[in-house]
């Protein structure tokens, strides 16, 4: 659903009128709602390409830095994925009390593993990715996760998360489901439903294990797209489950997270940043432990709709965001 168009500005067509204040300019827009278009002007197009399960793009955005698009929706951006990484990873692995072994669902542009690797509890991650095409061109073209990639502790394999959680045999202590937003076409709506989450994510957790999903957009007006029944569906599954959201601007909204697992996700403020404080290299940019009461503290709105939740995920009854897969695409 996203689309680039260049234009000279205020009406001038083929001319470039620099001095006059006039200059041609390109721009990105990536339809939020039917009736809600989001836009911001580009320095270039790094690259474009399609992949088997999806189509994909690097942009030098003016007001974000670089840019990934898969499906027309934006994935992550330089200056703010911080926030996004730090909210999906941290939580669970500083309530879990000794994270050894960290399974990764997604996570194709290395950013999450990034983060992962920064607690030193962590001796293996595996980064499981359907599309090695994704992956490959993060490689290339997301500097910042070189080193992550380099790390000997990450184990990185192509293939559909519940084929590989279902072919392994060994448990995790926690795992992360980083995938593309629920779209109808794209290759992951079926990663959040509560059959994948009954039979396949909780048994190859480790006793105490923790699982975390990205739960997609979680404002005001958003939240009920598929926040509340991906909330919902865990609770079907676990024991305790904690929704939390922070505001991303490169998104245009409110952003949700999930923490789920059968024991109790209750480290106070003070004790999440002991725990940071001794287990992860170097600063977060975003989180510590008053963040996060803040986060998982909802609005009064939200937490109603949470409460008044009915409906379970399931690949008969799935819900989407707007936007289409590759596979799905008129």
């Amino acid at each position: 659903m996203g689309e680039i168009s260049c234009s000279n500005g205020n009406g001038i067509n083929g001319k470039n009128h620099t001095l006059a204040g006039y200059r041609k300019s390109c721009w990105y827009e990536e339809e939020i709602e039917e009736n809600l278009r989001w836009c911001f002007a580009l320095n270039s197009i790094l690259h474009t390409g399609a992949t088997q399960f999806q189509d994909i793009a690097l942009l030098d955005t003016k007001p974000f830095g670089k840019a990934l698009v898969i499906d027309g929706k934006l994935q992550s951006a330089e200056v703010d994925e911080f926030i996004y990484h730090e909210c999906l990873v941290h939580p669970a692995l500083i309530h879990h009390p000794n994270p050894k072994k960290v399974f990764v669902m997604g996570g194709g542009e290395g950013s999450t593993a990034r983060e992962i690797l920064r607690h030193k509890t962590v001796e293996k991650v595996v980064m499981c990715d359907i599309d090695e095409e994704v992956v490959e061109f993060c490689k290339s073209y997301l500097i910042v996760n070189r080193e992550a990639f380099c790390d000997s502790r990450l184990e990185l394999v192509i293939n559909d998360a519940r084929v590989e959680l279902e072919s392994r045999t060994d448990g995790h202590d926690v795992i992360i489901g980083d995938l593309a937003d629920p779209i109808e076409g794209g290759p992951c709506y079926k990663l959040y439903t509560k059959s994948f989450y009954e039979f396949t994510v909780k048994p190859r957790l480790n006793h105490g294990g923790i699982f975390v999903t990205q739960a997609g957009p979680a404002g005001i007006f958003s939240h009920t797209e598929v926040f509340t029944c991906i909330y919902h569906t865990l609770k079907q599954v676990f024991k305790y489950v904690v929704p939390y959201s922070a505001h991303i601007p490169s998104y245009a909204d409110t952003w949700g997270w999930i923490m789920a697992s059968d024991s109790p996700l209750t480290a106070s403020s003070e004790e999440v940043d002991l725990r940071m404080k001794q287990r992860i290299k170097g600063e977060n940019r975003f989180l510590d432990g008053k963040t996060f009461t803040s986060a998982a503290t909802l609005s009064k709105a939200v937490r109603k709709s949470l409460d008044n939740e009915t409906h379970v995920y399931t690949e008969g009854t799935a819900r989407f965001i707007y936007g289409y897969g590759k596979n799905n695409q008129g």
